[in-house]
């Protein structure tokens, strides 16, 4: 397979002369002029496999310090105890799946990328509306997290609220407009950072813990309820939309393929190195802050991790104060880093036409200023008028969950497919192991409505307008140049050949 970015040649003229028009699989596509692609070019061999992985870590990182307490709530800690280590189970089968796709087919837009090339052009934009869904909504919880910190410490007297949100956009949307080698090599330093807090958290917990802690929430009359499951078994299933929080958005990893200095081998060693980090921070968060404060003492907190070690050594102590100051950077790193990923996916969509073209458009540090800009105004006005992390939490639970259970179908339809693609890694236990994750993931869908059937039908409902403006509209004004549409060329030209 050609790398995407030397296929093909776009005809010559100004900027979006339609040429070549021609109707494919339900779709009108036009080839577009040099200067189409020139003023949406991003910077190639800006990260290697560690600042990848990194990347990865970053995404998800602020889940350790917020959000995955209220599953606590939901299922007890019994019942987020098994959510978590089902979520674990998905993320990890998902992640091998990814490598393997994005390794085959790096391109910006990964995950409709992937879904473009195995489900057509309607799965491809649903699936890149899911993640952009996802990735829009999450820096708005983030943020609401970040004020819940900023008012706890006093900083500056601020108790939280929009000056926090608006200080936290334009600083970090600010930087990723500076450029994207700058922005991945902050974010790697501020992860860092964020690991150390963690590590120092953990270990000021191991003293204070106690089994007993764990199971302190009265079980209630639910069926299947007892002591390690106080809200019985369904409790299970609503714990999901939260223990995703340890993992969400692990999956944007691919969607740096055309910043990577080798994508082929780079993206898919930084995603499951990424993973193996989550695993085990997810792992030691989960037994150390309820063993060591009591799950019910934090299942409803906004800064879990400070409260905690409060709570275990009886008031404010160095380490409290430290995790909580650093425990910042936790949060900063996730949204800083998750703004990357949703500039990269609207950037990918608006290229290929998908979404209105001119969010795609590149500065002189060929960074797609717009496509940061905007969604970040929305994030931003989000977090403003709502103040509600956990309700943007099951919206972009939901988008995600949306999209794995695209990517996952993609991954077994292009392994049915086309079992000769070049894949430079393979995914260990094949469609068995994608299989798992689907399954998982679609569990994981059903759960979001368990939890709240208004931020599930609300996601539901822009997901459905988003779906008519592709079927009314952007179908019929599709770019045959974007690197993952060029994709579909080279096989159906390859198919015809053949």
């Amino acid at each position: 397979m050609v790398r995407p970015q030397t296929i093909g040649r776009p005809t010559p003229g100004g900027d979006n002369v339609a040429e070549n028009r021609r109707h494919v699989r339900g779709a009108d596509y036009e080839r577009v002029s040099t200067d189409y692609l020139a003023k949406r070019q991003l910077r190639r061999g800006a990260a290697g496999w560690v600042l990848l992985a990194g990347l990865g870590v970053a995404y998800v990182i602020s889940g350790d310090f917020a959000g995955w307490n209220f599953g606590l709530a939901e299922g007890g800690w019994g019942g987020l105890l098994i959510a978590t280590a089902l979520m674990a189970i998905m993320y990890t089968c998902m992640v091998f799946g990814l490598a393997e796709m994005s390794s085959g087919i790096p391109v910006a837009g990964a995950g409709y990328g992937f879904a473009r090339r195995a489900l057509g052009p309607l799965g491809g934009f649903a699936t890149g509306m899911a993640i952009l869904i996802e990735y829009a909504v999450a820096p708005a919880a983030i943020a609401v997290f970040i004020g819940g910190y900023v008012e706890a410490l006093g900083l500056f007297g601020l108790t939280g609220g929009w000056p926090v949100f608006l200080v936290a956009y334009a600083v970090f949307v600010g930087l990723h407009l500076w450029g994207v080698g700058e922005a991945l090599r902050v974010m790697f330093v501020i992860t860092g950072i964020a690991m150390v807090a963690l590590v120092a958290f953990i270990v000021g917990m191991i003293p204070q813990f106690d089994a007993g802690r764990l199971l302190d929430i009265p079980a209630t009359d639910a069926f299947g309820a007892s002591s390690f499951l106080p809200f019985g078994i369904f409790g299970v299933w609503s714990a999901l939309v939260y223990a995703i929080w340890f993992f969400l958005a692990i999956e944007g990893v691919p969607l740096a393929a055309e910043e990577a200095r080798d994508p082929r081998k780079d993206l898919p060693k930084g995603i499951i190195a990424g993973m193996m980090v989550l695993l085990v921070t997810a792992t030691l968060i989960l037994l150390t802050a309820p063993g060591g404060a009591g799950s019910r003492a934090i299942m409803e907190s906004d800064n879990p991790l400070p409260e905690s070690l409060r709570l275990a050594y009886g008031g404010d102590t160095f380490l409290a104060d430290f995790v909580n100051y650093v425990g910042l950077a936790g949060l900063i790193a996730s949204f800083f880093s998750i703004i990357y990923a949703y500039s990269r996916q609207l950037f990918a969509l608006s290229r290929a036409g998908y979404l209105p073209r001119w969010l795609s458009v590149t500065n002189r540090r060929h960074t797609p200023h717009l496509a940061l800009i905007v969604p970040g105004t929305v994030g931003f006005l989000l977090a403003a008028f709502t103040q509600a992390g956990d309700l943007m939490i099951q919206i972009a639970v939901f988008g995600a969950t949306v999209s794995y259970v695209l990517m996952m179908v993609s991954h077994i339809v292009l392994r049915r497919r086309e079992p000769d693609m070049e894949r430079p890694y393979r995914t260990p236990g094949g469609v068995v192991t994608t299989g798992v994750a689907l399954v998982l993931a679609l569990a994981a869908v059903v759960a979001t409505f368990l939890v709240d059937v208004t931020a599930a039908l609300i996601t539901a409902g822009v997901f459905v307008v988003a779906l008519a403006y592709f079927w009314f509209y952007s179908r019929h004004r599709l770019v045959a140049d974007a690197p993952e549409e060029e994709f579909e060329a080279i096989t159906r030209a390859e198919s015809e050949l053949s």
